[in-house]
């Protein structure tokens, strides 16, 4: 789906969408994490509830631990503003851990780790025993993701249809690109089920956006970015959210830089985090300039070898998630073309078998890696053509395959 010049700023866009919002649910909630785009999101919706005497204005923080100081501060300023009424959940949630092929999981405030936590328990927090009776027993056979807490904490018994308000933007990633383009009429408001709904007021909002608005209006915001910002880390780079998953891991060097009151536990709070902190941007965890090349491969051995090498580390029920993963990928190749899987990504699926094995190195389980697509305009285009087509001329036969009789 393509985009739609019009003539209204995104600042209007915004308004209006929290406004929509206000119109269509029964509870509307602004989920907040302390970090720039939901800054922007809150105070677009505490705007709109000031505006229509709907306060206190509902604010649902869900506190992943391993956060720096600065964002604690930030949300506790946040918390105590008279308006509004948030609930600072501190729930043992699972996350990933891309760090480590053994444990991929962890769980924030997990009462058996304890002693490894990143920071003290906040006074202001909510835990899983505050938690309504529709949210799932604690053992740890049961627990879930934040996703999977959808119609869990506010349930329609108490407050009806609810409209969790996020600041997800499409600029950020492809994959969060897609979800804002499946439908031309209110395409930021997405149905979860349950009688609840995601709106994304700011997805087309540019970074530059996102700062300006602070800046324009004076609003308070997490000091942690000044941080990040003396640092020399880019504005697009810079994340306030636990680095352990398998493509934030990358920006765990961050952390120690700008946070090193936090860092030490940081480094112990999950296993492999300290090696992934000065290897994650390598070819030990199959990313940056060291991705594995054809000429990489060993004598005899295909790109299919080097999978199913990948693939092993996991368990049973994530090999078998993966490989379904891959298989989708592979399958959408096919049917579009009946050009073969080469080195090079192709130029009309952006399919290749470094990208595969990417995937199958890192796990993807959040679904974030997705072909890099140009379109017949793109000015990329001619050369991702001419890439694939010498690569096609000198491509070796499968290994794998039986010579012809």
């Amino acid at each position: 789906m393509t985009t739609t010049q019009i003539d209204k700023s995104v600042w209007e866009m915004a308004q209006e969408r929290v406004a929509r919002a206000f119109d269509l649910f029964d509870t509307v909630i602004v989920s907040f994490s302390g970090g720039k785009d939901s800054t922007v999101c809150l105070n677009l919706a505490l705007a709109e509830a000031r505006k229509r005497g709907r306060l206190p204005l509902k604010v649902m923080h869900f506190d992943e631990e391993a956060i720096p100081y600065e964002t604690e501060d930030y949300v506790r300023r946040v918390y105590e503003i008279p308006d509004i009424d948030m609930d600072w959940w501190c729930l043992p949630v699972a996350h990933r851990n891309g760090c480590s092929s053994e444990e991929t999981l962890w769980y924030p405030w997990g009462p058996e780790s304890e002693d490894l936590w990143v920071r003290p328990l906040p006074p202001e927090a909510k835990t899983y025993k505050d938690a309504p009776p529709e949210f799932p027993a604690f053992p740890i056979d049961k627990r879930i993701a934040i996703p999977e807490t959808n119609g869990m904490l506010y349930p329609a018994r108490q407050y009806g249809t609810v409209g969790f308000i996020l600041g997800i933007r499409a600029d950020e990633s492809v994959r969060r690109r897609q979800a804002v383009t499946r439908k031309t009429v209110d395409n930021y408001i997405i149905d979860q089920g349950k009688g609840q709904w995601k709106i994304y007021p700011v997805y087309d909002w540019s970074t530059q956006d996102i700062w300006r608005a602070p800046k324009l209006n004076n609003w308070d915001y997490n000091r942690g970015y000044d941080l990040m910002e003396l640092a020399g880390i880019a504005h697009h780079s810079q994340r306030i959210a636990p680095p352990y998953g398998e493509q934030p891991m990358q920006a765990l060097w961050m952390f120690k830089k700008c946070f090193p009151d936090i860092w030490d536990k940081m480094g112990e709070r999950v296993p492999g985090a300290k090696t992934a902190a000065r290897y994650a941007r390598g070819t030990l965890y199959g990313a940056g300039q060291g991705a594995i090349r054809e000429e990489d491969l060993r004598e005899n051995e295909s790109w299919e070898d080097r999978i199913m090498q990948a693939l092993e580390k996991y368990s049973e029920e994530e090999r078998r998630w993966v490989t379904n993963h891959l298989m989708k990928f592979i399958e959408r190749h096919y049917k579009k073309t009946t050009d073969p899987i080469l080195v090079s990504p192709h130029p009309v699926t952006g399919v290749s078998w470094r990208l595969l094995y990417k995937i199958a190195e890192k796990g993807d389980f959040k679904s974030r890696v997705v072909p890099k697509l140009t379109t017949e305009k793109s000015a990329v285009r001619p050369a991702m053509i001419r890439k694939y087509s010498s690569d096609l001329k000198k491509a070796k036969p499968n290994v794998n395959e039986k010579p012809a009789d």
